[in-house]
């Protein structure tokens, strides 16, 4: 026994408090932390697969999200190509019109020019046709009247002016 003055210390009380201490903490340990530990290595194994499920979606998240903006992409550039075809084919059968429009005109043009000519033809026989009748005419009246030079005259210009009437 060791005496302290208040405080008097057992060696044998110390000793088997000691190992009783020892006992405990080996019983807690073998009964008490080995399943507390197991509960704790099971948690953050629980923990650790929940950690790499939820960075496994997030990475399955960005791939379909890439795929996704990929697919975008490609339907607006789709829609694009179709919008450019589309505006070309018009802007052709724009020009295909137009150049169908101006051919028909100028046939059309050529038509009337070539109706117009064949009507001047037509116009100018016809007139020939009548000077010679009037010429007939005329060489037949001085014919039947012998006229002097100033008779012949006004004939002439008689004749003159109704060939001018008629054109």
């Amino acid at each position: 026994m060791l005496d302290y003055g208040a405080i008097s210390l057992e060696l044998g009380t110390m000793l088997t408090q000691l190992i009783v201490f020892i006992i405990l903490l080996l019983a807690v340990r073998k009964f008490a932390m080995g399943p507390i530990m197991a509960v704790m290595e099971k948690r953050r194994q629980h923990i650790e697969n929940e950690i790499a499920t939820a960075e496994r979606s997030r990475q399955e998240a960005e791939a379909l999200l890439a795929e996704q903006r990929r697919v975008l992409d490609e339907a607006r550039s789709e829609s694009k190509a179709i919008l450019d075809r589309a505006a070309k084919q018009a802007s052709d059968e724009a020009a295909r019109i137009i150049a169908e429009a101006q051919a028909t005109a100028e046939r059309l043009k050529a038509d009337a020019s070539a109706d117009i000519a064949r009507e001047v033809e037509k116009a100018k026989a016809e007139l020939r046709d009548q000077m010679a009748g009037l010429s007939v005419l005329l060489a037949s009246k001085i014919i039947e009247k012998e006229l002097d030079e100033a008779a012949q005259k006004e004939a002439v210009d008689k004749f003159l002016a109704q060939v001018g009437e008629r054109l």
